[in-house]
């Protein structure tokens, strides 16, 4: 009888951490659920591993749910990515390459598209820790380009958000003017494809 006990005592704290990421998985969704739709200006800063910074950066974003995604960098280089509902397309306008991704391959890129997200058995792939007002979302998955992003609120806003990579580079993005998209803004997630651009299509059912 004891030995049946002493794995239910060493089995306990893995239950009760498994029950905690499970409530702050839920509040995660829950404000979440209050930003079905935003835009805002961002200030991006990137440091490697030594906390050096490599990259400074600023840009427009957007979001609405279901699966619609803006993300445009204007400074210093400028790149686009665009998920219509569908489809996430990423535009380098300097290399003249437009790649075209199915949004769940997206997903397993970078946790982030989870902000848009509301599929249950796709949340179940990952986990999410709070602390305070931040949620660290972290693929379970080992070979995940993105290891966490960290998201933070403030008075139900979104205001921070930080990737690390595998190479331990993180980025943060600092999120300003931010407001309800309006009817016009429904074109931030219609993308075309500029005349004379490459497309590499990596959507698999392009293999189909």
């Amino acid at each position: 009888m004891l030995k049946p006990l002493s794995q239910f005592v060493c089995a306990l704290p893995l239950v009760m951490a498994a029950s905690c990421y499970a409530d702050d998985a839920a509040a995660l969704k829950d404000a979440l659920a209050q930003l079905d739709n935003l835009k805002a200006n961002f200030s991006q800063q990137v440091t490697d591993v030594n906390n050096k910074v490599i990259q400074q950066g600023s840009g427009a974003f957007a979001l609405a749910v279901p699966n619609q995604f803006y993300w445009h960098l204007t400074q210093p280089d400028e790149s686009l990515i665009v998920a219509d509902g569908r489809d996430v397309w990423i535009y380098n306008p300097f290399a003249e390459e437009v790649s075209v991704l199915d949004f769940n391959q997206a997903i397993d890129a970078s946790p982030i598209a989870l902000l848009v997200h509301r599929d249950e058995a796709t949340w179940q792939d990952y986990r999410v820790e709070r602390q305070d007002d931040c949620y660290q979302i972290a693929p379970k998955a080992v070979d995940a380009s993105v290891t966490v992003v960290e998201v933070c609120f403030k008075d139900k806003q979104l205001e921070v958000m930080k990737l690390t990579d595998q190479q331990g580079n993180l980025s943060v993005f600092n999120l300003s003017a931010q407001a309800p998209l309006m009817d016009a803004d429904a074109k931030l997630f219609q993308f075309t494809v500029p005349e004379g651009v490459d497309i590499d299509d990596q959507r698999l059912k392009a293999l189909d």
